[in-house]
């Protein structure tokens, strides 16, 4: 697939057609006829005529039931059981060429790991108007992938992390430039001549969002799965619905539909469906309804390994036939294989999160974007996130000696801006213990961090006084004389015997703290 191209876009850049607009909608397609014997061997379902069971098009939380459904393998995967619905899940799932074989980085370290994304396609061109009004869900919005997930299973199967990218996170697109990330899809699929197959769009737009994630993680996408609307849908009523638990209730009922109480509830069908698109009312809008995505996501795992479905097999079989029939993955996803590889965890070992990210802005088309983390930060953080469970730990670093607070004299410096502060901590000091020789103001009254200067060869002075201001940074300095420590007090003291509160610098990332799926506290 190629991408030499001299256009790029984003701002000032190549446009897409409107027909294949993130934003805008698009015709749908007959489906071509099929015969038997490709049933095992598809490629991605054109859209089916209104009201047909072949349908394109999904969001949210759908993801994952759709591999979830078919990790209802997931327990019985060594049973003869587990191999027929393998076999049923094989004979009616489609597939793509959606992994490219330039642009996805390497393995890294445990090549047999597993880096799995997750998409939904969010067209509604199948869905009849009558379909459109129960489901709530608005017109076509042309080809657009507003869920983005990357799903990692280290190679022993131990544990399974569901990172999700917010769809209006802007990236480098390779070949086009900054943009929104849930525009890679429609401009590889645009990269391929109309007159070509839909299938081959399809793998083109897959191919170019696998190698965008890639670039963006520093790892390698293994496996790509796309799921579509009605599957979820349909879906969630087989389950019999999943718990979810909100801390308030809300009415969304002008968009998404979403009219729920607070507390502990069980929704299905057009509900759930509308659970997870909500984000208008919700205090941080688009995060928010990735929470609401990672909560479903996790009650639907959580079902799954429930009695009443494990030994429920004709519940088994319509699940596993559903989610099948509804999701597109690429060549090589082997999904017994999958189930297997994963059939030890639990819903503790589940867990779910969101990419770093800085904060809200605009770009150059005055276009709401959300900015990511740099690329270092990301890198690290997916490496972090990939790294195998054995792998050993860096040693600890040597504590160093510190001395008696009797024996460390210590001069205090306000550069807090906070007047009397060098006074106080002075008292403090001394109740601890400590000699405080002098006080006066530091060389400027803007220190955003407390600072601990000491001369070579007094470490273990610094560190009595360090033990005492936690969060001081300490460092060697040639204006301190030697036996003497210095303690320049920052706007982030708090007190001596007390932790520093830096404030956190402009642009800094935030990530927030992983979810498993056993958490059933409430969210927005």
């Amino acid at each position: 697939m190629s991408r030499d191209r001299t256009e790029h876009g984003g701002p000032g850049g190549r446009q897409l057609p409107a027909r294949l607009d993130p934003r805008a909608g698009r015709p749908s397609r007959p489906r071509a006829p099929e015969s038997p014997a490709d049933a095992g061997h598809r490629t991605p379902r054109d859209p089916a005529p209104a009201g047909g069971a072949g349908r394109r098009g999904g969001r949210a939380a759908v993801v994952v039931r759709a591999v979830v459904a078919v990790l209802s393998v997931l327990l019985l995967a060594g049973s003869g059981w587990g191999w027929y619905l393998g076999r049923v899940a094989e004979a009616t799932v489609n597939r793509t060429n959606a992994i490219p074989s330039a642009g996805n980085s390497d393995a890294g370290d445990a090549p047999e790991a597993m880096n799995l994304l997750l998409v939904g396609n969010d067209s509604r061109a199948a869905l009849t108007p009558e379909q459109l009004a129960e489901l709530t869900a608005g017109a076509d919005s042309g080809i657009n992938t507003d869920t983005m997930i990357l799903v990692h299973v280290p190679a022993d199967g131990s544990r399974a992390s569901f990172v999700s990218f917010p769809r209006d996170s802007y990236v480098e697109i390779p070949g086009y430039g900054m943009d929104k990330l849930n525009a890679a899809y429609a401009y590889g699929y645009s990269e391929v001549d109309d007159s070509a197959p839909e299938a081959d769009k399809q793998a083109a737009g897959a191919q170019l969002l696998v190698q965008t994630i890639s670039q963006l993680t520093g790892l390698q996408i293994d496996h790509y799965a796309e799921v579509d609307l009605l599957g979820f849908f349909d879906l969630t009523s087989v389950v019999g619905g999943v718990t979810v638990n909100l801390c308030e209730a809300v009415d969304d009922s002008d968009f998404s539909g979403a009219v729920f109480p607070a507390g502990e509830q069980t929704i299905s069908g057009a509900e759930a469906l509308a659970f997870v698109r909500q984000r208008h009312g919700l205090p941080r809008g688009d995060l928010d309804r990735i929470v609401r995505q990672q909560v479903f996501i996790g009650g639907v795992l959580r079902k799954m390994l429930s009695e009443d479905v494990l030994l429920d097999l004709g519940t088994q079989r319509e699940l596993v036939q559903a989610a099948s029939e509804s999701l597109t993955i690429d060549r090589d996803l082997v999904l017994l294989d999958l189930a297997q590889q994963m059939q030890s965890v639990t819903p503790g070992d589940i867990d779910f999160q969101t990419v770093p990210v800085v904060g809200d802005d605009r770009d150059e088309q005055d276009r709401a974007i959300l900015r990511l983390a740099d690329e270092d930060t990301l890198h690290e953080f997916f490496a972090e996130l990939s790294a195998e469970p054995d792998a050993p730990a860096a040693p600890a670093p040597e504590t160093p000696a510190t001395a008696a607070p009797s024996e460390v004299s210590v001069q205090v410096y306000n550069g807090s801006g906070t007047p009397g502060l060098a006074a106080d901590a002075s008292t403090e000091l001394e109740a601890a213990g400590f000699v405080v020789t002098s006080t006066g103001n530091a060389d400027s009254s803007d220190y955003a961090q407390t600072v601990i200067r000491h001369a070579a060869g007094d470490e273990a002075l610094a560190a009595a006084l360090a033990a005492q201001v936690p969060g001081a940074d300490v460092e060697v300095s040639e204006d301190a004389d030697s036996g003497t420590v210095q303690l320049v007090l920052g706007s982030d003291f708090n007190g001596v015997g007390r932790p520093t509160t830096p404030p956190a610098p402009a642009g800094q990332a935030t990530a927030e703290a992983p979810r498993t799926a056993a958490d059933t506290s409430c969210i927005n």
